[in-house]
């Protein structure tokens, strides 16, 4: 019977858990244990993944996405081990946490769970590694921020018990869901996870019953994981407040009475309020702050240029601007401004100066237009627009670089510049990752390889040694790190990462495996450079654009169609539409309907390609069309090259659209991966003129 049994469930992270799983096989060799997977319907190819590349793994393939607690259930559910430990997929275990762990269980049988020290991505300590239990005081001061504020006060601070060392092991009340190692006999004892919890709070309730049973938690500070902390729900969203204190309601409504319930409860109706107030301020803010700032400095500048060109230009005629100048014509022409500067993509994030100056440009030419058709009363000095454009270009533009030169140190706002990165391991493996990152086209600028032993390396980018690490990082201004998982411990990656502090980014690149992994923000979802393909359909500049055009296109059809009729092949569907596309229901052009059997298929092909990948193959792999990796942004649905994107599944979302990229291509019978690739190359390549032409193309369709 097996010492541990290590359970992970799995949603669409099919990159990670490859990662996690590599590394808890590396652990497992020290003690005897069983891994269960469980997969909660993951349309990424995870489950087919875990059977190809880890056999020995048991694997449950569920048929819907059941929830973190109940999947974890199934798999303690046929656990054979003494201790069962509950793991994230998107984790990365030292290869002496299992060791370490259970000699330490073994030592202290009134020890009911485990958790251990946690890093995010960039190794910054996880503070949720230790936690107290939320009762209602507790609840209060993390709901109102007094817990941030003052993280280690033994009042405030009691939420992530911010006062208790990290580097000591301590009594803790709460351990965390991402890495919980549990005595089975007090597990089978109390029973598992409550599944009222669907994502959150399921592992306070647990903690909880383990303590109320007589057992302690205990936060163990001799080993260290990775956390990569991808989580499908942004701290702070509304969507985050809603969920997490709905769990707290759960939690109260189980474990507390009277008036302590009603206490509890009524603080997190409050805090549910508060939270959301502040998430809509927060993105009322972040959404208002730029063009409030701009339309101020707009306004002030052309409230001085009045006075100039009044003192220095128009004195001789004694023309002067009365109050309607600045209180009608100033406002409209910032109006103008900065939306003109927001169809151009000037307020999307890491916008660049050009597109600022571009809307600045053709508001200008907007203001001359709507010039002439102001009453005689409101047209004042054509060169007033003109220097006041001038000003708009400097305030803003300005303001913006300097901003970015306070952050970045460079002032070069919008720009981002390649990644200057290292990669560390063994000469074959560091190549091949190399081979990699020119395979996907990562804007990244190599500055050398770092090995991590006296193993030979020929190649002439060589820096030195994993010793000189710390000086070649410091010399070369290196932003990132990548390491190979082959060549090095997972437990020396951690003690690196731990060393260099977090103002690096960190990747790693698994044994055998063609992703290269990381997470540059505790609350994002992560990287894999692997899928790392830009595609413009999820700019909001884009999808700005296609909106305009389908309302333009429903608002040219719905007076024309008694002539439209005739001609387009189903006259009252055009007509049911152009209504739909002004509803947002439908878009004129949308992705090709793709059945879940081409998914299937490019699965099966993907495993092909990733063998052939591992194997350093030519190019010439992937010069097919429809054997090139295909990629979504971020984790969630883009797991295998081409896989998840069956009706765009995986791609950014779109309304249904009434004809799609292969309409434009004259009736040719398209396959199901023709239509995966052209539903892809749509997304990334996206630009209105492509609607347009397609459009034109298949009108007579536009009814269907």
């Amino acid at each position: 019977m097996p010492r541990l049994s290590v359970i992970i469930v799995n949603y669409n992270v099919r990159h990670f858990l490859e990662q996690a799983l590599s590394s808890v096989f590396r652990a497992a060799e020290r003690v005897d244990t069983e891994v269960i997977v469980v997969d909660n319907r993951s349309v990424d190819g995870s489950a087919d993944m875990v059977a190809e590349r880890f056999p020995q793994a048991r694997l449950i393939r569920n048929t819907e996405n059941t929830g973190f607690a109940v999947a974890n259930n199934q798999g303690m559910a046929i656990a054979e081990g003494d201790y069962w430990l509950l793991l994230n997929p998107d984790t990365v275990v030292a290869e002496d946490t299992f060791e370490k762990t259970v000699a330490y269980l073994d030592a202290h049988p009134d020890v009911g769970g485990l958790g251990v020290q946690m890093l995010d991505g960039k190794g910054e300590f996880l503070p949720e590694s230790k936690r107290g239990f939320p009762s209602p005081g507790v609840a209060f001061w993390k709901a109102f921020g007094f817990s941030s504020l003052f993280p280690k006060s033994q009042v405030f601070g009691r939420y992530h018990l911010g006062f208790l060392p990290r580097e000591e092991t301590h009594d803790v009340d709460v351990l965390s869901g991402a890495f919980m190692m549990l005595r089975a006999s007090v597990i089978r004892e109390i029973g598992g996870l409550d599944e009222a919890f669907f994502m959150y709070g399921e592992d306070i309730d647990l903690s909880y019953r383990i303590v109320q049973a007589g057992y302690r938690n205990v936060y163990f500070a001799d080993t260290t994981i990775i956390h990569y902390k991808g989580e499908s729900t942004k701290k702070g969203s509304l969507n985050y407040v809603r969920m997490f204190y709905a769990a707290m309601k759960i939690f109260a409504r189980k474990h507390f009475t009277g008036g302590n319930q009603r206490l509890f409860v009524g603080l997190i109706n409050l805090a549910i309020y508060f939270r959301a107030g502040l998430a809509l301020l927060r993105r009322g803010l972040s959404r208002v702050s730029a063009p409030l700032l701009d339309a101020a400095l707009i306004f002030g500048g052309m409230f001085l240029l009045k006075d100039f060109w009044e003192a220095n230009i128009k004195s001789l005629d004694g023309v002067t601007y009365p109050p309607e100048y600045l209180y009608i014509n100033v406002p409209i022409y910032i109006a103008t401004w900065l939306g003109a500067v927001w169809f151009s993509g000037g307020y999307d994030r890491n916008a660049g100066t050009f597109r600022v100056v571009r809307g600045l440009v053709v508001g200008t030419v907007l203001i001359a237009a709507i010039y002439g058709f102001l009453e005689e009363g409101l047209r004042f000095s054509r060169g007033m627009i003109l220097s006041g454009a001038a000003w708009a270009t400097v305030a803003m533009a300005g303001w913006r670089s300097l901003a970015h030169f306070f952050q970045t140190g460079s002032l070069r706002y919008g720009e981002q510049g390649p990644k200057r990165l290292v990669i560390v391991g063994r000469e074959a493996e560091a190549l091949r990752v190399q081979r990699l990152l020119d395979r996907y086209e990562v804007d990244v600028e190599l500055v050398g390889f770092v090995r991590p032993d006296e193993s030979p390396f020929e190649d002439g980018r060589l820096l030195g040694g994993l010793a000189a690490l710390p000086d070649i990082v410091g010399v070369f201004r290196v932003d990132e790190v990548i390491f190979c998982g082959r060549d090095l411990r997972a437990v020396d990656i951690i003690a690196w990462m731990t060393r260099l502090g977090t103002g690096l980014d960190y990747k790693i690149v698994p044994r055998d495996a063609v992703s290269i992994i990381g997470s540059n923000s505790k609350n994002s979802a992560g990287d894999l450079y692997s899928i790392d393909i830009h595609l413009a359909m999820a700019e909001a500049r884009h999808r700005r654009g296609k909106r305009l055009f389908d309302l333009g296109l429903a608002l040219l059809v719905l007076p024309l169609w008694p002539l439209l009729a005739l001609p387009v092949r189903q006259p009252f569907g055009l007509l049911r539409n152009a209504l739909a596309v002004l509803a947002g229901r439908r878009t004129w052009v949308g992705y090709a309907p793709v059945d879940r059997a081409a998914v299937e298929a490019r699965q099966v092909e993907a495993v092909l390609e990733r063998a052939a990948v591992a194997a350093g193959a030519s190019d010439g792999v992937l010069s097919d069309p429809d054997s090139r990796p295909a990629a979504g942004q971020g984790v969630s649905g883009a797991g295998i090259p081409g896989g998840g994107f069956a009706s765009g599944e995986g791609l950014p979302k779109l309304a249904p659209g009434i004809l799609h990229p292969g309409d434009a291509l004259s009736g040719a019978v398209l396959s199901r991966n023709m239509r995966l690739r052209l539903n892809l190359l749509y997304a990334r390549d996206y630009a209105v003129e492509r609607d347009a032409a397609i459009v034109w193309q298949a009108w007579r369709d536009l009814g269907r």
